[in-house]
């Protein structure tokens, strides 16, 4: 199959994918149900930075990647409390104040980072003629991932059309990756920026889980301790299963 042919049909599919995750959380109605999707969000935030994105960094970085783990996590931070949200005295359902509705943002912000660097090994794989064994990695956490997005935007209470545009760009990062990936493959040095890249991606990941999903789910999910657990280790589950059983070169 022409290259070109190729990428554009993995990029086709692994959209589709981002979108069918996005609309299992569009299609539930039950609050306590979201709450629990957000848990299984935050399982899977945890393992694709602990199991994925990490083991990668210091593979390809390092010790010294690792250094740009608290640099993403600090740069949401910033990014959430100082630059997209204000300070305020008011209480949180005040009318003239707008509380709480960046998390989405800064959600799609680090996962889009990663997703990109997702379509730099979706390249350089179908260049070197394993473009089929990546397709099979991305799509499979791609899903968790964009289902994961969309829960954090449905307790936002985005509108549905909304959350699938979130999820679309959130899916078009890949061939934006694999654009790239042709584009600078002949200047940059992708070897030592892909490391850091996915440290700093880590970073952001631990911070959306550590700081805003999980104390979400305590606040909200009293009423279902168990569950929420139970949907949290899921999703660590699921991350672990998914680096041991989908890995491929570049990745």
């Amino acid at each position: 199959m022409p290259l070109a042919v190729s990428l554009t049909l993995y990029s086709l599919i692994i959209l589709v994918g981002a979108l069918v995750g996005a609309l299992a959380v569009v299609l539930t109605r039950t609050p306590t149900r979201l709450v629990t999707f957000l848990a299984f969000a935050a399982g899977v935030m945890f393992g694709a930075a602990f199991f994925h994105m990490l083991p990668e960094a210091y593979v390809g970085g390092g010790f010294w990647a690792f250094a740009l783990v608290p640099a993403g996590f600090v740069f949401l931070m910033v990014l959430e409390r100082y630059v997209l949200t204000h300070a305020c005295e008011e209480p949180a359902d005040c009318k003239e104040h707008v509380h709480g509705h960046t998390l989405g943002l800064t959600a799609f912000l680090g996962l889009s980072t990663h997703t990109l660097f997702d379509g730099i090994a979706l390249g350089s794989a179908v260049k070197e003629g394993v473009g089929l064994m990546a397709l099979m990695a991305i799509t499979s956490h791609k899903v968790p991932s964009s289902l994961s997005l969309a829960s954090i935007l449905k307790a936002e209470g985005k509108s549905t059309t909304r959350i699938l545009t979130f999820a679309m760009l959130y899916g078009l990062m890949v061939p934006l990756g694999a654009v790239l990936y042709f584009a600078f493959d002949a200047v940059l040095r992708f070897e030592s920026l892909a490391p850091r890249a996915l440290a700093f991606s880590a970073g952001t990941f631990l911070y959306v889980a550590v700081t805003d999903l999980l104390p979400h789910v305590n606040r909200h999910g009293k009423d279902n301790k168990a569950r929420n657990l139970v949907a949290l280790m899921l999703g660590l589950v699921l991350m672990l299963a998914l680096a041991r059983v989908a890995e491929f070169p570049g990745h």
